[in-house]
């Protein structure tokens, strides 16, 4: 098969912008490449894929980012930029794919789902958010009357988002198992990882550390640096050890060395990839139950589900951490997350999709 993929039009490929969409393209091209298929990439200028994956064409487009709509409100209208990075990303992906099987956006947006019925070339949508924007949901539902099979989601709570989608394609998601190693510290300081953002609650995790008068190791890009001030103004000085955004194979040998990674959306996120990441290291998880992680982890096995936004029940949690084992943590990810797992479900789903044209 020849696929071609679009990747997020924000933030380039391996600058932490694109959050867990960048991880999971990665990981999907690693997996299509080792099950023989022939796969193209549309990215931002100064994308970079990951080693393992230069057998992957690369094509490079230049412009202007766009909002992400995790940070507009549900009912903002469609705003498209002038010199438009995701109207040229789309624009060179649909030229391409005239040669190719199928067109595969993973941008979360309008304009690549109002292209779907609007072209003859079969593009499906690996959709990576909940529903986070009244129009799109709108455009999404109309496309999903004609094409039903064009639409996969993360998990299963995700796809509840969308009421109209009957029988959602869930293909969960997959990591390089090579990347991440194994370690057993199990009294190693707490973690957490995402963008710090308001809706990824970092606060919630501070207050656990701050409890237990311990620091707390915090990776990742900031992106709202206000947000990151008044959380180091509230806490005593030093609670939080910020160490930045690192590559996958940098971050993993720092998380491994974690007891525990606290996991704090006050949203519903997709899926979770830093909780598999996590896990793959063999770190357990203590995680707010809503969204993708309250599928992924197993209560009691691989970590804890906390009732959303209750920070004491999390720091309950955290005081007996020690009672899950680790091997299970990463014995879970090799039986449900690797990359040819994930690859096998969304090469059944594409099939799906280009059967239907």
């Amino acid at each position: 098969m020849r696929i071609v993929l679009i990747s997020t039009p924000i933030g380039f490929l391996g600058s932490g912008k694109g959050g867990g969409v960048e991880l999971t393209l990665n990981s999907l091209v690693s997996g299509l490449l080792s099950l023989g298929h022939s796969v193209e990439v549309i990215a931002p200028k100064n994308s970079k894929l990951y080693e393992s994956n230069e057998k992957a064409k690369l094509h490079f487009v230049d412009g202007e980012d766009q909002i992400s709509w995790q940070h507009q409100n549900y009912n903002s209208p469609v705003s498209i930029p002038d010199n438009s990075l995701l109207a040229g990303m789309l624009e060179k992906g649909l030229d391409i794919a005239k040669k190719a099987d199928v067109l595969l956006n993973m941008s979360y947006d309008w304009l690549p789902i109002w292209m779907t019925q609007n072209v003859d070339i079969p593009i499906a949508h690996i959709i990576s958010m909940g529903s986070e924007s009244l129009v799109i949901s709108n455009l999404l539902s109309k496309v999903y009357d004609k094409y039903p099979n064009n639409f996969a989601f993360h998990s299963r709570i995700q796809a509840d988002d969308y009421p109209f989608i009957k029988n959602p394609i869930i293909i969960g998601n997959g990591f390089k198992l090579d990347n991440y190693t194994f370690q057993d510290s199990v009294d190693g300081p707490l973690a957490w990882v995402g963008r710090v953002a308001p809706e990824k609650g970092l606060e919630d995790a501070v207050y656990v550390a701050d409890k237990l008068s311990e620091k707390l190791k915090v990776w990742g890009v900031t992106e709202d640096k206000n947000y990151a001030t008044k959380i180091e103004q509230s806490f005593p000085k030093g609670t939080i050890d910020w160490m930045g955004f690192l590559s996958t194979n940098e971050l993993q040998k720092e998380l491994g060395k974690c007891r525990v990674l606290l996991n704090t959306p006050k949203w519903n996120e997709a899926y979770g990839n830093v909780v598999v990441e996590a896990l793959a290291c063999g770190v357990p998880v203590i995680a707010y139950k809503r969204g993708g992680p309250s599928e992924i982890i197993q209560h009691g096995q691989t970590g804890y589900l906390a009732y959303p936004d209750d920070k004491k029940n999390m720091l309950s949690y955290v005081e007996i951490i020690k009672k899950i084992e680790r091997k299970k943590c990463r014995e879970w990810v090799e039986k449900n997350a690797s990359t040819d797992i994930f690859a096998n479900k969304v090469v059944n789903w594409l099939n799906k999709v280009i059967k239907e044209y």
